[in-house]
C-alpha cells in the first residue's frame, strides 16, 4: 500500500470514528480495505498500541467519548452479556457475517486502525497539543519573574541568609569627595551588590572601575577581583559582584580605577571608594 492510499484509509478511519461517514466515503473505505495486505496491518497494530499508552490529563468531553464508543460499537457488533454488566470482566466481540468472512490479519490491521483513531481523539485532549484543549487556546506558561538590580539586591536583604552590610566613602582620588552608598554581601550565597552615588561617568575607552573584596583567607596584598563595571549616567546606580573567588567573611571593599577591562593585581593608585564592615 503507498503512503497516498494509507493516508487516505487512516483519514477515513479517524472520521467515522469520530464523526462518520457519508455513503461514498463509506464505500472508499471499503474499497481501500481490501486493497490493504497483512504486512501492512501488522504495522498498524504496532502504531497503534504505540498510541494507546499516551499519558492523558484532561478528560476527554462526554459528548465526544460516547460518540467513538457509540462508532466501535456499531462497527465491531460488540455485545454485553448480563453477567458482564454485573462483574465488569472483558468484553466479547461478536463479528457479523460480513466481518468474519475478512482475514484475519486483515481485521487485526483495520481493528488496529481503528484505536488508533480512537487514541489521536484522546491526544486532542492531551496536555502534548495545549492549544487543542476544550474551551480555547490554553495559556501560555507564565514568563520567569525578571527582577533589575536593585529589585535582586532587595530579595537578598529580606532573604533568610545572613547579609554583611558595609558603608562605602571616598578614596584617595581627590577629584571623587562625595562618594556614598553601601555594599551589601552573603556568604551563604555569594552574592552581593554595590550601591554607589557619586562616582563620575568613565571614558570606557580609557578605564574602568573594579570592585577588589578583602576576606579572611586572602593576602591583603591580593584581594579577591569582585568584577569591573562603567558608569554611564548620574545618580545613583546598583551593580552586581562578580566575584571570581569564594569570599568568606569580607572586612573592607576597594572600588579602583583601572584600565579597559581590569586587571589581575591593582596598585590601588586610584581608588575611587572604600567600604569597611560594620561590626
Amino acid at each position: 500500500m503507498n503512503e497516498e492510499i494509507k493516508e487516505t484509509m487512516l483519514d477515513l478511519l479517524c472520521k467515522q470514528a469520530i464523526y462518520g461517514l457519508d455513503e461514498q466515503e463509506t464505500k472508499q473505505l471499503g474499497q481501500l480495505e481490501y486493497d490493504g495486505g497483512e504486512g501492512e496491518s501488522i504495522d498498524l497494530t504496532v502504531a497503534a498500541l504505540g498510541l494507546i499508552d499516551l499519558n492523558t490529563r484532561e478528560e476527554m468531553p462526554a459528548h465526544l467519548q460516547s460518540t467513538i464508543l457509540a462508532k466501535a460499537e456499531d462497527y465491531f457488533g460488540t455485545q454485553k452479556t448480563a453477567e458482564s454488566v454485573i462483574a465488569a470482566p472483558a468484553r466479547e466481540i461478536v463479528l457479523s457475517d460480513t466481518l468474519s468472512s475478512k482475514p484475519w490479519f486483515g481485521w487485526l490491521g483495520w481493528a488496529a486502525a481503528a484505536a488508533a483513531c480512537v487514541a489521536l481523539a484522546v491526544s486532542i485532549f492531551s496536555p502534548r497539543n495545549p492549544t487543542q484543549v476544550a474551551g480555547g487556546p490554553t495559556p501560555s506558561p507564565t514568563q520567569v519573574e525578571r527582577l533589575d538590580p536593585a529589585q535582586k539586591r532587595q530579595k537578598l536583604i529580606e532573604s533568610p541568609a545572613q547579609v554583611l552590610t558595609a558603608q562605602l566613602g571616598k578614596g584617595n582620588v581627590k577629584e571623587i569627595e562625595n562618594v556614598t552608598g553601601d555594599i551589601v554581601w552573603s556568604d551563604e550565597k555569594q552574592d552581593g551588590y554595590i550601591r554607589v552615588k557619586g562616582l563620575p561617568r568613565n571614558d570606557v575607552s580609557k578605564e574602568t572601575y573594579q570592585l577588589w573584596i578583602f576576606e579572611e583567607n586572602q593576602d591583603p596584598k591580593t584581594p579577591i577581583d569582585g568584577g569591573t563595571f562603567d558608569i554611564s549616567s548620574d545618580g545613583e546606580v546598583i551593580i552586581p559582584i562578580d566575584a571570581r573567588l569564594k569570599a568568606k567573611n569580607p572586612k573592607m571593599f576597594a572600588v579602583t580605577i583601572e584600565k579597559p577591562g581590569g586587571v589581575v593585581v591593582s596598585g590601588r593608585g586610584k581608588i575611587a571608594a572604600l567600604a569597611k564592615r560594620e561590626t
